[in-house]
């Protein structure tokens, strides 16, 4: 059985779009998965990036397309009233509805990309909040310092690990990232022979061939 972790954070309609279709992206493979809440901003902070809702084209670009997306996959997507916001409400709360030692459910995170991106609502509306709360109810105080910690260690550790955005899987040290990397995770997981080629490698060690300056 392979061990797979995806990596994700409620702000992201990518992430919501990739949860909703890994079980048929993965069916008929025997792995588990692990579901590891981390705060997306966290990876931005860490590698100096901006976040696409922070670069006006390409925020336009993004909703209009994940929409796009939602509409060919079959899937329910709505954007909510306002976008980007601070998700770590959502993610201490995924956290604290965790066991102790394992990472939120498969259940628990639906509610939660479920109470983002279905209904157009306002994610941060402390009725919502509470009610959604109320719904996963969680084990652990979401402001509790434990809780806070969990958080922070997973996103620590994602970063090490080589993350730069979500969602992203994690099997075996590769790493599969984006709504449309999954394709490419069942290939490899299927044993495509293409991986066997050379390519998968070779991209990996591609030189530099310039730099800008200060990166």
């Amino acid at each position: 059985m392979r061990h797979l972790r995806f990596y994700f954070d409620p702000i992201s309609p990518y992430a919501a779009l990739a949860f909703a279709r890994l079980p048929e992206v993965l069916e008929g493979l025997n792995v588990v998965v692990d579901y590891v809440p981390v705060l997306f901003a966290g990876f931005l902070k860490a590698h100096g990036h901006k976040g696409p809702a922070e670069i006006p084209g390409k925020r336009s670009w993004t909703y209009r397309q994940v929409l796009w997306e939602a509409h060919r996959l079959g899937l329910p997507l709505q954007l909510p009233v306002h976008h980007p916001f601070n998700p770590l409400a959502l993610l201490r709360l995924c956290w604290a509805a965790a066991p102790a030692g394992r990472t939120p459910s498969r259940w628990v995170v639906e509610q939660v990309f479920r109470h983002v991106w279905e209904g157009g609502g306002d994610p941060l509306d402390p009725q919502r909040l509470q009610a959604l709360q109320t719904l996963l109810a969680p084990p652990l105080d979401p402001s509790s310092d434990e809780v806070k910690s969990r958080l922070r260690q997973a996103t620590d550790a994602a970063v090490a690990a080589g993350l730069f955005g979500v969602p992203t899987v994690l099997v075996e040290g590769e790493l599969f990232w984006g709504l449309d990397g999954l394709p490419l995770l069942s290939a490899w997981l299927r044993g495509d022979p293409w991986f066997q080629q050379g390519g998968w490698e070779q991209a990996a060690r591609l030189p530099v061939g310039q730099a800008r300056p200060g990166s």
